[in-house]
């Protein structure tokens, strides 16, 4: 299909489809901070949700009041899998894997993780392959208000939302990204000080897929980004010095992209006052100065003034030319928000203010009626690449989740399964452009368990501007929106005490006003169900369906069919 020359599109499809574009409060120097720093040190307390499809929890362990769940497999499966529009393709593969569910709660440290490796071994006219993906998340106290913490994300995806990696896996896009970083909460007499280091890296693989540049040339599509922020923070709380709490703040992200030289520079600096107004509600009113830029180089041209692509298929930059500015703001910020906490299990926070040069909103909503359900609601505006908003998805995760895999292909699904706060990632895969953006939406998520069953649904709307130089390379994508609208969902749970079934799907919306491309429309859905053969044997038939509708007449819709049979040993 045929794309923009530094596009690549993705419905998010079997890839990771709820990663968070980026919650307020959890980037430093993108939002302003009201309670502090990266908020809790990550040590929840939410329930942990039990896997119905590993087989028992093998390895787990309980000692001091600490849970360590640690669940190494092995797995073989035999997969067929059959195009249904256009063409009717049917291919076969024998996959072999090995992967590690892992869990760790302690008074100190929480760790979530979830890894897997497969081997795609193709008949016939159907391809090998190496699939990676997981997903973690962590934090370690080192001493009393001294915490580190780290994140990492390993998925793929394809540019039509489906399952085309088992149909020959031409458009297949693995996306990489790890983070750490400490943050610090600390006293100096009534003064509270607070902060926070990251520092993080994202690669996205395009594979074998290759984009038309204007002039007819083919590049590839691969990217690198690397983030680093800094948020540091001082202040008196209400009734300590003065019946209002005062605090000042300074903040720095900076996010250096590797197509073009592209970098992302976002410096602030604020003073905040915050006024109880009764025992659950504060207001908070902050105002201070920013500095934010984007920029980026232009690509290197041969004689005949033609882009010239280096042996790695990737634009070659021009590291001579001068960093040419495509947002440049300064001046005064301001902001007001309303934090409202009547209890334990429900926590709001709306803000309204200006930043990057315009009105800005956005607000938090955390609530659990009990121990077995929690809603989360997130609306964000920041600007970033790609890496940063992957970044700041994996510094919002709980640390106490269970990963939801699709029961066909492995690949990381829906929002985690966790009873603790913003449990999804949405939008992020969305859509990928090598330009930054400007990046507004809306995220919800309900997880819940009921008697033993486990279920979720996450609904999101993703917004992205892009933003890039004029007189270089990258103008065509300037002013361009990607718009990606949602839905996600999961179900499982046991059948006895030896068999159990699960269930997940997802629909995605995705507009463009680049007219090249056109709109998307990608659906999915997929069941299995297990037995254990043994204690540590579990037997596994699945079944899931893909499609992509198109709104352009130029491309046909795809449809496709997949089924799995396969054994999995736990150690």
């Amino acid at each position: 299909m045929r794309g923009h020359p530094l596009l690549t599109y993705a419905g998010l499809g079997l890839a990771l489809a709820c990663v968070s574009g980026a919650h307020p409060g959890s980037a430093a120097a993108q939002t302003m901070g009201y309670g502090g720093l990266g908020g809790e040190d990550g040590a929840g307390s939410g329930a942990t949700s039990g896997n119905g499809a590993s087989g028992g929890a093998q390895g787990e362990k309980a000692t001091g009041g600490r849970r360590v769940e640690i669940r190494p497999y092995i797995e073989l499966d035999q997969i067929v899998s059959a195009q249904l529009s256009p063409g009717s393709d049917v291919l076969t593969y024998t996959q072999a894997a090995v992967g590690v569910d892992a869990g760790l709660q302690g008074r100190r440290t929480g760790l979530s993780l979830s890894a897997r490796y497969a081997r795609q071994i193709g008949w016939g006219d159907a391809r090998d392959s190496d699939v990676l993906s997981g997903v973690a998340r962590g934090y370690a106290t080192v001493t009393p208000g001294l915490t580190l913490e780290a994140g990492g994300l390993a998925t793929q995806s394809s540019f039509s939302g489906g399952s085309a990696r088992y149909l020959g896996g031409d458009d297949r896009r693995t996306v990489y990204s790890v983070y750490a970083g400490p943050t610090l909460a600390t006293r100096a007499g009534a003064v509270d000080l607070q902060g926070s280091y990251r520092a993080g890296y994202s690669r996205v693989e395009q594979g074998s897929a290759f984009l038309p540049t204007p002039d007819g040339e083919r590049v590839t599509r691969s990217e690198d980004s690397v983030v680093q922020s800094v948020e540091l923070q001082a202040g008196v709380k209400p009734g300590t010095v003065l019946p209002v709490g005062l605090a000042v703040a300074g903040s720095a992200y900076q996010e250096d992209i590797s197509v073009l030289d592209q970098r992302v520079r976002d410096m602030q600096a604020r003073a905040m006052v915050t006024l109880p107004v009764s025992r659950t509600v504060q207001v908070v009113g902050a105002i201070g100065y920013e500095d934010v830029e984007i920029s980026n180089r232009d690509v290197v041209y041969d004689a005949e003034d033609r882009p010239v692509i280096g042996r790695d298929g990737q634009y070659v930059t021009d590291k001579s030319s001068r960093r040419q500015l495509s947002y440049d703001v300064s001046g005064i910020l301001w902001d007001v928000a309303v934090m409202w906490r009547p209890s334990r299990r429900t926590s709001f926070s709306a803000h309204v203010g200006r930043r990057y040069g315009s009105t800005t909103f956005g607000g938090q909503l955390a609530y659990s009626p009990d121990d077995r359900k929690t809603l989360s609601v997130s609306v964000y505006d920041n600007l970033a690449g790609f890496g940063g908003q992957i970044n700041r998805a994996l510094n919002d995760l709980p640390t106490d989740f269970e990963a939801v895999r699709d029961p066909v292909t492995g690949d990381l699904v829906g929002c985690v399964n966790s009873l603790e706060g913003s449990n999804c990632l949405p939008g992020v895969l969305g859509s990928l452009r090598a330009s930054a953006f400007r990046a507004r939406g809306i995220a919800a998520s309900y997880t819940m368990q009921i008697g033993r069953l486990s279920a979720g649904i996450g609904l999101g709307y993703d917004r992205r501007k892009y933003i890039a130089a004029q007189g270089t390379i990258l103008a065509s994508a300037d002013g361009m929106v990607d718009e990606n609208t949602w839905a996600s969902l999961y179900l499982s749970g046991p059948l006895g005490r030896n068999a159990g079934w699960s269930t997940n799907g997802y629909v995605n919306w995705i507009t463009s006003t680049d007219t090249t491309f056109g709109d998307v429309t990608t659906y999915g859905l997929a069941a299995s169900y297990y037995h254990m053969i043994t204690p540590r044997l579990r037997g596994t038939l699945a079944v899931s369906v893909d499609g992509s509708s198109y709104d352009l007449d130029t491309v046909r819709d795809y449809w496709s069919l997949t089924g799995l049979a396969g054994l999995r040993y736990n150690f």
